[in-house]
């Protein structure tokens, strides 16, 4: 079976995948039967780690959800990616978790080409650092997934509230940083993970970290904030690269079983997992969305817009307002130290 039927019709299951046409020759520039060396895949998650999935014959960045590449929904994605053929590059801020993740997955999948670096997307350093190198080793990328993100209270390296810092700050700035090699290829895809939370997300440019603090309602209102900068992100980058042959799209998991609320106290654990065991999705399914934006054919003509499983989604009106996702990139390149090229 196809990618594309076996993502867009059953939405379940992604067992019969194998790599799009488009991803090979985009990063091979040669037919299928002669790309001979594997896709490069770099993988990132917010609990310990980011990746990147498919570098070298396709190379794709995915920053995973709550669990960055070690666990949940990034795991998900970067195991099945693996398991396509393509090169993994685990990008993570604990380096024992992710080891443990690498191994795991050269295990499941027999691949041999997982490896990992160190990225903390709360720290801009960081990222800065982990780019560099990552520009350095790797000579293409072609699928870059932002799929980290957590809930928590605090602020990072920087002094930003932490979900906004990392769930969108982080991948914006990395996302940039990344934006060239991904254009060199001729064509790819940027693949951001949001959350139907974006809903009830509210953008203030007054405040440094668009709302942070100890109690549950502030940070889960400051998680909501952080979802809906995912979506005006994706939003305005769509624009952006208008004319290119790179596109992107905003997605929602679902309500995914994964280490999302580590962060919170425990009162707040003990309401919340016994909840999650018994109607959230687990990670495997919660990945359906994002594998089929990384790998469906055809999606092209829908960049910039919002996916839920594996369909197109109309976003509120706050989630396509314009003028707004430009104010939060402008502002957002100023919080990170770029200069303005718009």
């Amino acid at each position: 079976m196809s990618v594309s039927t076996c993502l867009s019709v059953t939405c379940l299951s992604v067992t019969c995948l194998s790599l799009p046409a488009w991803l090979h020759l985009s990063v091979c520039n040669l037919s299928v039967s002669t790309c001979l060396s594997p896709p490069v895949c770099l993988h990132l998650s917010v609990s310990t780690c980011l990746s990147v999935t498919c570098l070298s014959p396709p190379v794709c960045l995915s920053l995973p959800g709550s669990t960055w590449g070690n666990t949940g929904i990034g795991r998900a994605t970067a195991l099945r990616l693996a398991g396509l053929g393509a090169r993994v590059v685990l990008a993570c801020r604990n380096q024992d978790k992710a080891r443990e993740a690498a191994c795991h997955i050269q295990r499941v999948t027999g691949s041999t080409d997982v490896v990992y670096m160190l990225l903390d997307l709360g720290s801009f350093r960081s990222v800065r650092s982990f780019a560099e190198s990552f520009l350095k080793a790797e000579k293409r990328l072609d699928l870059l997934i932002n799929n980290a993100g957590l809930v928590a209270h605090g602020r990072t390296e920087d002094g930003f509230g932490i979900e906004f810092g990392v769930n969108h700050l982080g991948h914006f700035l990395l996302t940039n940083l990344l934006l060239e090699r991904l254009q060199e290829g001729g064509g790819g895809r940027v693949v951001t993970l949001s959350s139907i939370a974006y809903r009830w997300g509210h953008i203030d440019f007054q405040r440094k970290d668009l709302g942070t603090g100890w109690f549950s309602w502030q940070f889960f209102s400051a998680y909501c904030n952080s979802k809906l900068c995912n979506v005006l992100f994706t939003l305005h980058l769509a624009k952006r690269l208008q004319g290119s042959k790179v596109t992107c799209y905003s997605v929602h998991p679902g309500v995914v079983r994964t280490e999302l609320s580590r962060y919170v106290g425990l009162w707040q654990k003990v309401f919340i997992e016994p909840i999650a065991r018994l109607l959230f999705l687990d990670p495997a399914t919660g990945a359906q969305t994002t594998l089929h934006c990384a790998l469906q054919e055809g999606i092209e003509p829908f960049s910039g817009r919002h996916f839920s499983c594996c369909a197109v989604e109309e976003l509120t009106p706050r989630g396509r307002d314009h003028a707004v996702a430009q104010r939060l990139w402008e502002v957002s390149e100023q919080l990170c130290g770029l200069s303005s090229t718009s």
